[in-house]
Protein backbone atom coordinates (compact mmCIF):
# COMPACT_ATOMS: atom_id res chain seq x y z
CA UNK A 1 0.00 0.00 0.00
CA UNK A 2 1.45 3.53 -0.56
CA UNK A 3 -0.49 7.05 0.42
CA UNK A 4 0.60 10.36 -0.37
CA UNK A 5 -1.24 13.10 1.65
CA UNK A 6 -0.95 16.75 0.83
CA UNK A 7 -0.82 19.28 3.62
CA UNK A 8 -0.58 23.35 2.01
CA UNK A 9 0.30 26.07 4.58
CA UNK A 10 0.79 29.94 3.69
CA UNK A 11 4.86 28.97 3.68
CA UNK A 12 4.82 25.44 2.67
CA UNK A 13 3.26 21.99 1.06
CA UNK A 14 3.98 19.32 2.98
CA UNK A 15 3.65 15.80 1.23
CA UNK A 16 3.34 12.98 3.61
CA UNK A 17 4.51 9.42 1.88
CA UNK A 18 2.88 6.64 3.92
CA UNK A 19 3.74 2.84 4.10
CA UNK A 20 5.46 1.64 1.00
CA UNK A 21 7.82 2.56 -1.54
CA UNK A 22 8.38 -0.06 -3.95
CA UNK A 23 7.23 -0.97 -7.38
CA UNK A 24 4.59 1.14 -9.48
CA UNK A 25 4.66 3.55 -6.49
CA UNK A 26 7.90 4.51 -6.86
CA UNK A 27 7.22 6.76 -10.27
CA UNK A 28 3.37 7.38 -8.43
CA UNK A 29 5.48 9.76 -5.80
CA UNK A 30 7.94 11.20 -8.69
CA UNK A 31 4.61 11.57 -10.75
CA UNK A 32 3.44 13.75 -7.06
CA UNK A 33 6.28 16.00 -6.52
CA UNK A 34 6.71 17.03 -10.25
CA UNK A 35 2.46 18.13 -9.91
CA UNK A 36 3.04 19.56 -6.59
CA UNK A 37 5.60 21.70 -7.46
CA UNK A 38 4.31 23.49 -10.19
CA UNK A 39 1.19 25.05 -7.79
CA UNK A 40 4.12 26.22 -5.25
CA UNK A 41 4.48 29.75 -6.01
CA UNK A 42 6.66 31.05 -3.11
CA UNK A 43 6.26 28.07 -1.00
CA UNK A 44 8.78 25.54 -0.38
CA UNK A 45 8.19 21.56 -1.01
CA UNK A 46 8.47 19.22 2.11
CA UNK A 47 8.28 15.35 1.65
CA UNK A 48 7.79 14.16 4.65
CA UNK A 49 8.85 10.27 4.83
CA UNK A 50 8.35 9.79 8.26
CA UNK A 51 5.54 6.85 8.18
CA UNK A 52 7.11 5.15 5.61
CA UNK A 53 7.42 1.37 6.47
CA UNK A 54 9.41 -0.50 3.27
CA UNK A 55 11.95 1.44 0.47
CA UNK A 56 13.56 -0.93 -2.06
CA UNK A 57 16.15 -0.02 -3.79
CA UNK A 58 14.04 2.53 -6.72
CA UNK A 59 12.38 3.80 -3.62
CA UNK A 60 15.91 5.11 -2.91
CA UNK A 61 16.83 6.17 -6.07
CA UNK A 62 13.96 8.28 -6.65
CA UNK A 63 14.21 9.58 -3.10
CA UNK A 64 17.96 10.43 -4.09
CA UNK A 65 16.87 12.13 -7.48
CA UNK A 66 14.49 14.50 -5.19
CA UNK A 67 17.70 15.01 -3.13
CA UNK A 68 19.90 16.39 -5.96
CA UNK A 69 16.99 18.42 -7.36
CA UNK A 70 16.77 20.42 -3.97
CA UNK A 71 13.99 18.78 -2.61
CA UNK A 72 13.73 19.30 1.61
CA UNK A 73 13.02 15.95 3.22
CA UNK A 74 11.59 15.50 6.78
CA UNK A 75 11.94 12.26 8.40
CA UNK A 76 11.37 10.40 11.80
CA UNK A 77 12.49 7.00 12.13
CA UNK A 78 15.54 5.67 13.04
CA UNK A 79 16.31 3.54 9.28
CA UNK A 80 14.83 6.81 7.38
CA UNK A 81 17.02 9.07 8.77
CA UNK A 82 19.91 6.29 8.24
CA UNK A 83 19.03 5.49 4.28
CA UNK A 84 18.75 9.87 4.53
CA UNK A 85 22.26 10.35 5.76
CA UNK A 86 23.25 7.60 3.59
CA UNK A 87 22.08 8.93 0.26
CA UNK A 88 22.81 12.81 1.45
CA UNK A 89 26.72 11.14 1.24
CA UNK A 90 26.49 10.52 -2.37
CA UNK A 91 24.21 14.13 -2.89
CA UNK A 92 26.57 16.46 -5.11
CA UNK A 93 24.28 19.54 -3.20
CA UNK A 94 25.09 18.11 0.10
CA UNK A 95 21.34 17.30 0.82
Amino acid sequence: MFKVSTLDTQSKRTLLVEETLMGPWVNELRTTCVSASHTLGKRELVIDLSNLTVISSEGEDAIFDLMREGARLSRSGFLTRHLLKQLARKCPNGA
